[in-house]
This record gives structure tokens, sequence and C-alpha cells, in this order.
């Protein structure tokens, strides 16, 4: 991997970020592909939109499909025809909101799964090789996250776990062509974000994860986090905000020398109606766009989102039709990463 930063405007950062998989601009972001596809769209369209690196996620692939699926096709890439980089969380979030339905110590986790009850353990080692069986070009080590607001003795005792899980989970031999980020974990307790950026900026990771925000803590607490870490992030590294955010929360970040992101909000949000825009959130259930002739996006490339109006795909939602989860999808997979190459 190499990160080269191209300039610099206060904190905030633009850089290139070269991976097994093809070099991507920063700051980014990750359109999230759970089980190896972005809900509705082809890999090619969302090559077309403008998105550079998926993110996959490591818990609900080692169910489904499974490595026994995974490894003879290929890995991810080939299985899901997509040419491009791909990131891997640690399934550490996944195991989190399971809530009571997990045991969790300092050797790892056991779960049910929530497909046929059976019972999975994870620990930082198994985490590794599942990410190698999958085959992303950056891999998340196993984390503990918990809830916010939560005691500061909790969230103490998961960031020394986290910690001593990255130090297991990067004693796993490497594979060629696979980069490990480790996560900062700390709640908003700033004196321990700063003890675990500190520790985990010591490990041989090629990057920095900034995890378990936008938990349930207030939205000013997380941007005074941010605040307070961004001067102690090395700047050698790209800095990667975890699970964040909206437009707002990626302007922020991004001044606070955050180079990458992922959220489900952007799909989620589309296909239940919602265009994010520079002014707000637009729920085209509404009745005021009953009969808004607007387009959906005047602007826009694609010709369908530039002659199709706010009432026509507000009534594809109203008769539940799928067309309208792929336009909104689309449109908004365009505005974040038209957002991104603004900044």
């Amino acid at each position: 991997m190499k990160f080269e930063l191209k300039k610099t405007d206060g904190r905030a950062r633009r850089g290139t970020l070269t991976l097994a998989h093809g070099t991507i601009e920063t700051p980014v972001f990750m359109p999230v592909g759970t089980y190896g596809a972005v809900k509705t769209m082809l890999p090619s369209e969302l090559s077309d939109l403008g998105t550079q690196i998926l993110l996959g996620n490591t818990y609900h692939l080692n169910l489904r499909p499974g490595l026994e699926v995974l490894e003879p096709m290929g890995g991810l890439h080939r299985f899901m025809g997509w040419d491009k980089p791909i990131l891997t969380d640690s399934g550490g979030f996944q195991v989190f909101s399971l809530g009571k339905l997990k045991t969790l110590d300092d050797e790892g986790v056991v779960f049910r799964s929530h497909l046929n009850g059976d019972l999975v353990k994870l620990t930082p080692e198994s985490c590794a090789k599942i990410q190698q069986g999958i085959g992303s070009d950056i891999a998340m080590v196993l984390d503990e996250c918990v809830s916010l607001p939560n005691s500061r003795d909790k969230v103490a005792r998961a960031m020394e776990r986290s910690i001593a899980w990255a130090k297991r989970f990067l004693a796993v031999p490497r594979i060629e062509g696979q980069n490990i980020f480790g996560i900062v974990q700390g709640g908003v307790e700033l004196d321990l974000r700063i003890q675990s950026l500190q520790a985990t900026a010591e490990l041989a990771v090629d990057g920095i994860a900034i995890g378990g925000l936008s938990v349930g803590e207030p939205h000013h607490q997380m941007v005074e986090v941010l605040e307070g870490i961004s001067p102690h992030l090395p700047p050698d590294r790209p800095h990667y905000l975890m699970g964040v955010g909206t437009p707002r929360d990626l302007l922020e970040a991004v001044a606070q020398g955050v180079d990458m992101f992922d959220c489900v909000l952007p799909t989620r949000n589309a296909r239940n109606a919602g265009l994010f825009t520079d002014d707000g959130l637009l729920n085209l259930r509404n009745l005021k766009y009953k009969n808004d002739p607007t387009p959906i996006d005047a602007s826009s490339e694609i010709p369908e989102l530039r002659n199709l109006s706010r009432a026509y795909l507000r009534h594809l939602f109203q008769i539940k039709e799928i067309l309208a989860c792929r336009l909104a999808t689309i449109y908004n997979l365009q505005y974040y990463h038209g957002l991104m190459f603004r900044m």
C-alpha cells in the first residue's frame, strides 16, 4: 500500500491510496455492500457513478455464503465481479449490535447465528483468517465497540481489550496484497481516545480507523472527539471514520483530517424515499411532491435522473415499485461521491 498526500488545507487532506486492486483518491466514501452487493446496483453502475472502493461485512459474508464458497471462487472480488478495492470490517460492530445474544471475554466473542441459531466463535485470529479468505484489500482488526453513553470503566476496558486483540490479529501471518487498519476506541473520553490512538499507531498497521462513534452519543460529542484527536493522527497513514455519516458529518470530519468513510445512510434512506441534497434530506413520501414536476436531479449526467420528475419517483414509491429504490439509490450515491469530489 502507498498513501501519498497531495494537498492540505488546515487539517483537511487530499491524497491517493494505492492498493492491490487500484488507486483511489481521498477523501473517499465507500458504499456498503454487506453481502457483496450494494442493494439494487450492478458493479458496473457503481463504477460509473464514481465508486472507487466498496465495504464488505466480515460477519455476514462469513455466515453467507461462507469461506467454503468464497475461497474456491477466488475471493470476493471475482465472486461479485468487482475489480476495484474492497475494505472488510471486522464484524465487531455487528457482534456489538447483538446485545445480550453474545458472550464476550478476553479470548473473543461467542454468539448465536441470526440465521439458524448455531453457536459461532469469533477471535482476533479467526477474524484475520476470514478476511484473508475474503481477499479484501484492507482488513480491519477485531475490536470491542460499546454503546454510548456508558461508564468510563467499561469504555476503558473495551479500549484496552481492542488493543490486545489488535496485537493478536497482527500476529497472524499476512497474505500478499492485504493491508490492515487498526481501530481507535475510547468512547467520548478524550484521554482514552488519545491513549488508544498512540497505542494503535505504534502497531504495524497501515492505516488508522476511528471506531465507536455514532453509537448513541450526541452529535456535538462526536465532533469534539474528532477535534481532540485530529492533531495526534499520524500524517503518513490514511484516517478512516467508521460508520459515519450524514453529509454534515462528512464535511466536519474531512475538516479534521479524515480520509475515508462508510455508511448505510445513502442506500438505506434511498430505499425509504429519502434523497440527500445540499439543503438537507428530501422525503419524497410527503404529499407536496405528488404533483412536483421538478427533475430528480436537473444537473445529473444520468438521463433518467435528469428527465424524470420527483412526482414520478414519488409515484413509484407509493406503488412499491423496485425501480424507485434503484433510482433513489443511484441519485444518493451520485450525490455522496459528488460531495467528496467537491471537497
